[in-house]
């Protein structure tokens, strides 16, 4: 019994964070409107060095609250910087996941995604969740990352961009 309500009492701290990191995401994409969705200049953005799987190989993005107020969107590439942009080919499939306990997180496209999934995708370190690349171009994205049981600080944000190519390049 003693059990199942600290579940219960996680999992609606849980929910309540990645509620709150959605209206938080809501609200900024109100303020920076549509165009601030959309990278200015795409083409020669993508080298070995920054492209994420492959057709047999999905690409990973790891969400983790890191400090305070910021959040980290790192893909599986060899060197990869937190928040740095990355590319990846229409048709790979993406999995968005948190390798650190107790996180959930949201990511958030506005208006305009690179996936056939309306809305946000929320998931978090016990539900990866898995989208499949669709349409090219050079999309911004806003990260949140939630960590239950925190006290100062659960909340993280940040944003960052990801290419999508055609694959003919």
């Amino acid at each position: 019994m003693k059990i199942e309500r600290g579940f219960a009492v996680w999992c609606g701290v849980l929910l309540s964070s990645l509620l709150m990191v959605s209206h938080y995401i809501d609200a900024q994409e109100r303020q920076r409107g549509i165009q601030s969705y959309a990278c200015a200049r795409p083409q020669g953005m993508c080298t070995a060095a920054n492209t994420c799987g492959s057709s047999s190989d999905p690409c990973r993005i790891n969400i983790k609250r890191s400090g305070s107020n910021w959040a980290s969107a790192t893909p599986n590439i060899l060197g990869a910087k937190a928040n740095a942009i990355f590319c990846v080919k229409v048709g790979t499939t993406i999995t968005w996941e948190s390798s650190s306990k107790n996180t959930g997180f949201v990511i958030d496209f506005g208006p305009s995604s690179p996936f056939d999934t309306p809305g946000a995708i929320m998931g978090g370190a016990d539900r990866p969740i898995s989208v499949i690349a669709k349409r090219p171009g050079c999309f911004k994205y806003s990260a949140g990352a939630c960590t239950s049981g925190t006290i100062y600080g659960m909340c993280g944000s940040a944003d960052a961009e990801v290419v999508i190519t055609d694959g003919s390049k």
